[in-house]
Formats: C-alpha cells, sequence, structure tokens
C-alpha cells in the first residue's frame, strides 16, 4: 500500500471551515431575536454531530477488543473521526453559556418545578454538570488521541507492540465509553424534564449514533474509492457488504431499543415518565413520531435486505445518507418538544445549525487527517485485511 501520508483535502477544509462560520454565524444572530430557539436548536446540532463522533469511538474500541482484521483497511479514517472532540469541546461553551434557557432545574423561575425535583440537586446543578461534562470530553478525548497516536507511530516503527497497546485501550476504554455517553445523556437531553428518567436513554442515544458512525464510514468509503492511496480505493465489495449488513444490523437495534423504552414506560404507567411520551404522541408531534418509525426503520430496513445494494458503494451512500438526516430528526424529536409541546415548529435555525456544526466538524476532520497514511500501512493484519472475504 502507499505508505504517502496525506496532504491533501485544503480545498475541503478552507470551504467547510467558510461554511461553518456562516452557518453558526447566523445561528447567533438569530439568537438576538429568539435565543430559546437558537440555543435548542444548536443543542440538536450539537448532540447529533457529537454522537456520531462519539459512535465512531465506540466502534473503533469494539474492533480492537473483538480484535478483528477485515476492518483494519478501514480503521485509519475511524481513527480520525473522533479527533474532532476537542473541536465539541470547544462548541459546549454556548450551550454552558445558556443553560438557564434550555434546563429548568437552572431557572430559579420555575420554583414550583425546581421543588418537585429538589431531591436530584446533588446532582443536577451547575456545577456539579459542568464537571461532568468536563470529566466526558477528558476521558473521550484521551481514548481518542492515545488510539490514533499509536495507530500512525506504527507506520513508522511497524511494531507489534502497537497493537497490543490498542487492542488493550479499546478493551478496557469500552465500560467508561458506555458508562460517560450515557451519563452525558442524562445531563444534556434527559434533564431538559428533570422528572422523566429512563435507565435506557443512554443506550437510545447509543443506537442512533452507533448507526450514524456507520453512515458516515460508508460515505467516506463511497467519496473516496475512485481515489488512490485512500481507504475507499482498497475496499472490495466484501467489505462494502459487511458495512451494509452493520447499518441494517443497527437500524433493526435502533428501532428495538425506541420500541423497548417506549413499551416499558407505558405499560409502568409512572407519573413522572408517561408525560414525555404524552406529549410527542399529541399534535403534530405524533406525525413526527410516525415518521420516524418509516423513515428510521421500517423503509431502510426493507431496502438494506437488498444483497446487491449492500455491495454497491454508491447506493449503500445514498441510504447512509438517508439515515444520517433521519438521526437527525430523531434527536430533534427528542430535544424540540421541551421548546414547543404544542407541536412542531421548525426554524431556519435548526438548518443552520446542523449545517454550521457538521461544517466545523467536517472541516477539522480533514485537517486531523493531513500528514498521516489514509491506511495503517503497516498494521501486521493490513494485507489479510485486504485480501478480506468472508466464509
Amino acid at each position: 500500500m502507499n505508505p504517502t501520508p496525506f496532504a491533501g483535502g485544503r480545498r475541503v477544509v478552507w470551504s467547510s471551515a467558510a461554511v461553518a462560520v456562516v452557518g453558526l454565524g447566523l445561528t447567533a444572530l438569530g439568537g438576538r431575536a429568539d435565543p430559546r430557539q437558537a440555543l435548542f436548536s444548536y443543542l440538536v446540532a450539537f448532540v447529533d454531530w457529537l454522537g456520531t463522533a462519539l459512535g465512531a469511538l465506540v466502534l473503533l474500541g469494539a474492533l480492537h477488543a473483538s480484535r478483528a482484521r477485515w476492518p483494519v483497511v478501514l480503521r485509519r479514517f475511524l481513527e480520525t473521526v473522533p479527533l474532532t472532540l476537542p473541536l465539541f469541546a470547544a462548541l459546549f461553551v454556548p450551550i454552558a453559556l445558556g443553560l438557564r434557557d434550555l434546563y429548568p432545574w437552572v431557572d430559579p423561575r420555575g420554583a414550583e418545578l425546581i421543588r418537585r425535583v429538589a431531591h436530584l440537586r446533588p446532582y443536577l446543578n451547575v456545577p456539579a454538570f459542568l464537571a461532568r461534562a468536563g470529566l466526558y470530553f477528558a476521558i473521550w478525548i484521551a481514548v481518542a488521541e492515545l488510539l490514533r497516536r499509536w495507530s500512525v507511530a506504527q507506520d513508522r516503527s511497524g511494531a507489534l507492540a502497537l497493537t497490543l497497546r490498542q487492542r488493550r485501550l479499546g478493551a478496557a476504554s469500552l465500560p467508561l465509553l458506555a458508562l460517560s455517553l450515557s451519563f452525558a445523556a442524562f445531563d444534556w437531553m434527559m434533564s431538559l424534564d428533570p422528572r422523566f428518567h429512563s435507565t435506557i436513554f443512554g443506550v437510545y442515544w447509543f443506537a442512533g449514533s452507533f448507526l450514524a458512525a456507520f453512515a458516515v464510514l460508508a460515505i467516506a468509503a463511497a467519496v473516496t474509492r475512485r481515489s488512490p492511496g485512500q481507504f475507499g480505493h482498497a475496499l472490495n465489495a466484501d467489505h462494502t457488504h459487511a458495512l451494509g449488513k452493520f447499518v441494517l444490523a443497527f437500524t433493526a437495534f435502533w428501532a428495538y431499543i425506541a420500541f423497548s423504552q417506549f413499551m416499558l414506560i407505558w405499560i409502568a404507567n409512572l407519573p413522572d415518565e408517561v408525560p414525555w411520551y404524552l406529549v410527542r404522541a399529541g399534535g403534530g408531534w405524533r406525525a413526527v413520531g410516525i415518521g420516524l418509525a418509516v423513515g428510521h426503520f421500517l423503509v431502510p430496513f426493507f431496502v438494506l435486505l437488498s444483497r446487491d445494494l449492500k455491495r454497491d458503494p454508491r447506493r449503500l451512500a445514498r441510504v447512509a445518507g438517508w439515515l444520517l438526516v433521519a438521526h437527525w430528526v430523531d434527536v430533534w424529536w427528542v430535544i424540540m418538544p421541551r421548546l414547543h409541546p404544542g407541536g412542531p415548529r421548525p426554524s431556519w435555525m435548526d438548518l443552520t445549525a446542523f449545517v454550521g456544526v457538521g461544517a466545523a466538524a467536517l472541516a477539522v476532520l480533514v485537517l486531523r487527517m493531513r500528514g498521516a497514511a489514509p491506511i495503517p500501512v503497516r498494521d501486521p493484519y493490513l494485507e489479510e485485511s485486504l485480501r478480506y472475504q468472508p466464509r
């Protein structure tokens, strides 16, 4: 394989950065007229794109823990996606500054609600909230940077010990990643209504984010398949088929978790939990929920049953793009009813925030790809990965 470090992408970096400035700038300008709408739109975009980066990090850890060999050829891109996490740490600042407009347990005007959740004050208070966010990002960034650093170092030395380090860290990090991701979901989304409790809410966010990570991987593979030296160019039809099967599997997994959470809460019929679904089952939000059941599960599930589609990079990428949009709608459906309980009220700031945060992440992603080979060229299992053919 070509060991030449990737040095392209300059135009993508600058154009993405320009789009990010425009998108985030317009969202900030909109916030002067309607600060709550701007903050909620920004939170949806932040959670959506951050979840994709975290899904990639969990997938990377799982591949190391399982000692999988077939995905070695695409691992370098998977290592690079979580390197956007320092950007998200910086993008968390507007959320930290806007806590009062986002979270009712911060606003002293919600005295009645604060009394009802007084037992949560040791957990739901601003200093603890910000300290936990700092801890989450510290864990995520440390794991991502170490896995990437050891992988790139192996390009130079070829040391087998670096493969062992990655496998050990990948396995050891999974419990920490699972816990920190779950508590981040509790803090940043579930606490929008502090009366609502769901022990699998973190799994729900993870399921959609993991699916989004596979979708991004499938799109990147299709985009780079005609570029010699890039990981997409080195993939064969069996690699693409494997990606397609994972996309299909986690489409079903997301639906299973979504239905399980709904079913258990509805059957239990507890007054602190059911209202969360009552809001989303009434008015226009019901149509969004039905749309998610159809567009996030039924349509892609049956489309992905096609073996030929799963082996075609371009067609698989189109389905992956659809799923990325569906995942954003899912996050929007989770967060926005807190601001508009009567029904959906789409705002142009939803789009500018989504595009702005996504473009910023793309700029950092391509920038972090520069200077390293697009493929882990001295991984001991690379040749086996290139010849991948399922038995």
